[in-house]
């Protein structure tokens, strides 16, 4: 959706290294599109960040072959009434307190497939929710895509690089890698063999708590391929810590960010 940062920029260079293997090079396509159906009534689309002029800055810096920026005029009809509905892995989590949010995103999703024709199309794992739905509407849908996930991006101080940290205050922003940090230490607790997902998601929900000016969204332990919640952690099943936080400082946009990490099984 645009404001790229370094995140994005190893999405692109994932991109060009899977094109051009086997001595071929293939072409990479970025699209940037600020999709106003995945925006809730109360949500940021007018505060949402907009420098285009970066953006394809960062695009010729990294080689895209293609930059595709539609208006919304241009991808929607005015009397448009088809939706891509997914009914299962999207009603939780975000899906959860975002209504309608990932219908905007499958239904984008598919047209940007329909247009471009990719034979890959890689995301990153910050919104594993949004991949695992977008694996599931390929699947359901017989998409001729492959999907790829590409690891999450960090800050320095371990913050997950989001299009909305530029939105954050000062304040916000020096307590916001605590929502790493709390995730780091749930996956900890789980490394020494703590499985009981009630006694970790308490101690993950505990810690962002604490955090200054933050309001918790959501803190779920999910199977991450189906992300349904798990009761204890067990070596059949890939667990996966998944969180969304809000800074709401008064008289200014909500930020709500989100972040994840897996949690091993260790008996």
């Amino acid at each position: 959706m645009g404001a790229l940062h370094e995140g994005h920029a190893s999405l692109i260079r994932r991109a060009r290294r899977l094109a051009d293997r086997g001595g071929k090079k293939g072409r990479v396509v970025v699209s940037i599109f600020v999709n106003p159906k995945q925006f809730g009534p109360n949500e940021d689309l007018s505060e949402y960040p907009r420098p285009f002029a970066e953006d394809v800055a960062l695009c010729k810096r990294e080689g895209v072959d293609l930059l595709f920026h539609p208006s919304p005029r241009e991808m929607y009809a005015v009397d448009n009434s088809v939706a891509v509905n997914e009914s299962s892995l999207s009603l939780g989590l975000c899906g959860g307190s975002r209504p309608g949010h990932f219908d905007g995103v499958c239904t984008v999703v598919a047209m940007l497939f329909n247009i471009i024709r990719p034979d890959i199309a890689i995301f990153g794992e910050k919104d594993w929710q949004q991949l695992a739905v977008i694996r599931r509407m390929v699947r359901d849908l017989k998409i001729p895509v492959k999907i790829v996930c590409h690891p999450i991006v960090r800050e320095e101080d371990g913050l997950a690089l989001s299009s909305r940290n530029r939105l954050l205050l000062p304040e916000s922003r020096l307590v916001a890698p605590r929502i790493y940090q709390a995730l780091l230490a749930s996956a900890m607790e789980a490394e020494a063999g703590e499985a009981s997902v009630t006694r970790l998601r308490q101690g993950l929900k505990k810690d962002l708590a604490a955090i200054p000016g933050a309001e918790v969204d959501y803190v779920e332990i999910v199977d991450e391929s189906t992300l349904a919640p798990l009761k204890k952690l067990t070596p059949q099943v890939k667990a996966r810590a998944l969180v969304a936080v809000r800074f709401c400082p008064l008289g200014t946009v909500s930020v709500r960010l989100i972040d994840n990490i897996s949690l091993p099984f260790r008996s």
